[in-house]
């Protein structure tokens, strides 16, 4: 507080002591101000110091300047490497030069106007585009993942239909291995009605093209009109990358496509799905019982696909989107929003003023 404040606060409490016939504690507490505080600036006032002194000192424990100089030259000869002020304070005890905190080392540095540089910024990696030979329409593009249920002691794997967000099938299983995502594929391709025509697209230089992993050969294939029978989005995952999970992709006609490392962006959609079931339905990260689990995220999916709306697809539900009612439902609800601004503007010119209120 500025030494003029406190000094007009302290004639303030001498003018109700010595005119008022006031105590001087009733005056500070009017005033909100700590009697021993009120007492303590009178002392200082006395001896001239009202005023707060800088902060700071001399503490007997403080940096000595041989010690300054040795941070300062830590950072010269090690900054580029250990490229943080915790691991040149490491660094400067390890090689028997200087022993202070992570913090120290910080405070000289800011004070001598030098910056640790961060390690530098990872080349971008341009985004694989979908492929040529893809249609955007249901059951032509799938992402899946995994997620975990900490309290059940067991994780999911979910397969989503990014074009309709129909939650298509889940497995919850105590492991996360290539044997799930088999088995959570499967279940998809037959509620789907898709395993014969995997069957069908399956021929053996297809199987060969996508076994390889080499995304050119699918293309040259489907050019030559040998498409797979969609695709597959996934993270970085080992049971993603496996090659027991390649070769069985290959079996059923289905291509895959990656993400880029630390890019949860690039399959939003599986990301997104596992979001908002723990948001809206909470209780299932309660869930301790597996088969309790089970039964609950049989119900949900059911009440995401046909009840939920959904709003990346013009608020419509994933299995209306799923089925091709979609665009019908849209279409009614833009002309219901026509006709309605149309009765409104009729009712209005064919009653009068008091009737319209």
């Amino acid at each position: 507080m500025d030494g003029n404040v406190k000094a007009g606060l302290l004639d303030l409490v001498d003018h109700a002591v010595a005119e008022g016939g006031w105590s001087a504690r009733r005056a500070c507490a009017l005033l909100g101000l700590d009697h021993w505080r009120a007492a303590r600036w009178a002392e200082r006032r006395a001896g001239g110091q009202l005023e707060d002194r800088p902060p700071g000192g001399h503490p007997l424990h403080g940096l000595l300047p041989w010690e300054r100089e040795a941070v300062i030259a830590l950072f010269e000869d090690w900054g580029g490497i250990d490229r943080s002020h915790r691991k040149l304070a490491h660094r400067g005890s390890r090689l028997g030069l200087v022993h202070v905190s992570g913090s120290t080392v910080r405070r000289v540095l800011g004070e001598e106007g030098l910056v640790i540089e961060g390690p530098p910024p990872r080349e971008p990696v341009p985004r694989s585009p979908w492929p040529d030979w893809l249609e955007w329409k249901p059951n032509s593009i799938w992402a899946y993942d995994f997620t975990h249920w900490t309290r059940a002691r067991r994780a999911s794997i979910a397969i989503l239909d990014v074009v309709s967000r129909k939650w298509l099938a889940t497995l919850t299983s105590a492991e996360e291995s290539s044997t799930q995502v088999e088995a959570c594929f499967l279940a998809a391709l037959d509620a789907e009605d898709l395993l014969g025509l995997a069957d069908e697209l399956a021929t053996a230089a297809l199987r060969e093209a996508i076994a390889s992993g080499e995304r050119d050969k699918v293309c040259g294939l489907a050019g030559g009109g040998q498409v797979p029978l969609l695709l597959a989005i996934s993270d970085n995952g080992p049971q993603m990358r496996s090659v027991t999970t390649r070769e069985f992709m290959a079996g059923v006609a289905i291509a895959q496509q990656f993400g880029r490392p630390h890019t949860p962006q690039d399959q939003a959609w599986i990301e997104t799905l596992f979001g908002h079931v723990k948001g809206e339905w909470p209780h299932l990260e309660k869930i301790r019982d597996p088969g309790e689990l089970d039964a609950e995220l049989a119900r949900v999916r059911r009440e995401y696909n046909t009840v939920r709306l959904h709003a990346s697809i013009g608020y419509v539900t994933p299995d209306d989107e799923h089925e091709g009612r979609g665009e019908a439902i849209r279409q009614a609800r833009r002309d219901g929003l026509a006709r309605a601004r149309l009765d409104r503007i009729a009712y209005r010119r064919n009653n009068t003023p008091e009737e319209n209120q």
